[in-house]
């Protein structure tokens, strides 16, 4: 009973480690988010990132650049929460005695990023249309102005494509955080066994294994 406990515990604070930690990076990397989003964009009006910045400032105001805040946050929250998690709960079946083992980091690393990828799909689609604004989208469903608010974009992702747009590009999602999941969980528990040996050899101790 005390090990379950202590399980769910370690859990909880995993997820919130990771729900507190996106609030404040999401704080700042908002505005680069949007910024890079709208010069992706098809024919993108802005020569560069010094002009993509001008321009919104200029012609929208700097809200623009937190216009999908809380839906990054909406889906930011859950995406860390999911993902440190799923890589705890991988770890206690692949690595139960939490020995420094690549194999196991890198498999957990992508599961959770896959798992936290698809659950998050569809925030990521309603905030992907909150910071391009694209103007063919919202025209074709009579939405005039700027978007506002993660619960109008709900309705316009919906009203574009029904239930399936949620998960426009699902597999791109996923293929991309597999990967990058795997290299930070990988190299996150490589320099955590690395400095922990390196201290134990100091204080004269056998070190991890």
């Amino acid at each position: 009973m005390n090990v379950i406990l202590a399980d769910e515990c370690s859990f909880s604070r995993s997820g919130l480690a990771g729900s507190l930690a996106t609030v404040l990076h999401d704080a700042v990397m908002n505005p680069a988010e949007v910024v890079k989003q709208r010069m992706q964009m098809y024919n993108s009006p802005y020569r560069g990132l010094l002009d993509c910045l001008r321009t919104v400032r200029r012609t929208e105001g700097l809200a623009a650049f937190y216009r999908s805040y809380s839906t990054q946050l909406t889906m930011n929250i859950p995406f860390q929460a999911v993902h440190f998690i799923t890589y705890e709960l991988m770890q206690e079946q692949l690595n139960p005695h939490r020995r420094y083992h690549p194999a196991s980091h890198i498999l957990s690393g992508a599961a959770a990023g896959a798992i936290s990828a698809a659950v998050t799909t569809p925030l990521d689609v309603c905030k992907t249309l909150l910071n391009t604004q694209e103007n063919v989208a919202l025209s074709s469903v009579h939405v005039s102005g700027h978007l506002s608010g993660m619960a109008n974009a709900f309705r316009t992702v919906y009203r574009l494509g029904g239930p399936q747009a949620f998960f426009k590009g699902v597999q791109a999602r996923i293929i991309y955080q597999m990967p990058s999941t795997a290299i930070a969980w990988s190299v996150y528990e490589f320099f955590k066994y690395f400095l922990t040996k390196q201290q134990m050899a100091r204080e004269g101790g056998a070190g991890p294994t």
